[in-house]
C-alpha cells in the first residue's frame, strides 16, 4: 500500500514517470512465504489429491483432522479475497480441497 502512495505522490508531484521496480530473480507468492515452515503437503498442486494438498494422512484422528482443517480454512479464506489473481487461484483450489476432505471425513456440510 505505501508503494502505491509513494508511486502515485511521485507522479503526481513530478513530471517524469515513476520507475518500475526490479522484478525479482525467483518470485514467490505470499503463500509460499506463509507455508515456508509448513509441510511439502500443504503447499498447492494440482496433481495432488485433496487429503495430500491438506497434509492429512489415515492415520490421524478425527479430531486432529478438524483442528488441521481449521487452520488451513482461517489461512486460506483471507487469501481467496485477494487482489493478486494467482494467490486468490491458489486460495480458490485450497478451499475447494478443505471442502472435500470435510465431506469425506464428517459428512455433508
Amino acid at each position: 500500500m505505501f508503494k502505491i502512495l509513494k508511486s502515485l505522490s511521485k507522479s503526481l508531484g513530478v513530471s517524469k514517470p515513476a520507475a518500475e521496480p526490479k522484478p525479482a530473480a525467483k518470485e514467490r507468492s505470499l503463500l509460499d512465504k506463509v507455508n515456508k515452515g509448513a509441510p511439502v503437503a500443504a503447499k498447492v498442486e494440482s496433481s495432488k489429491s485433496p487429503e495430500e494438498l491438506c497434509g492429512i494422512t489415515p492415520k490421524m484422528p478425527k479430531d486432529e483432522i478438524k483442528a488441521r482443517l481449521k487452520m488451513l480454512f482461517r489461512r486460506y479464506n483471507r487469501s481467496a479475497s485477494s487482489l493478486d489473481a494467482k494467490l486468490r487461484g491458489e486460495a480458490d483450489q485450497m478451499l475447494d480441497a478443505i471442502v472435500q476432505v470435510r465431506e469425506k471425513h464428517f459428512g455433508e456440510i
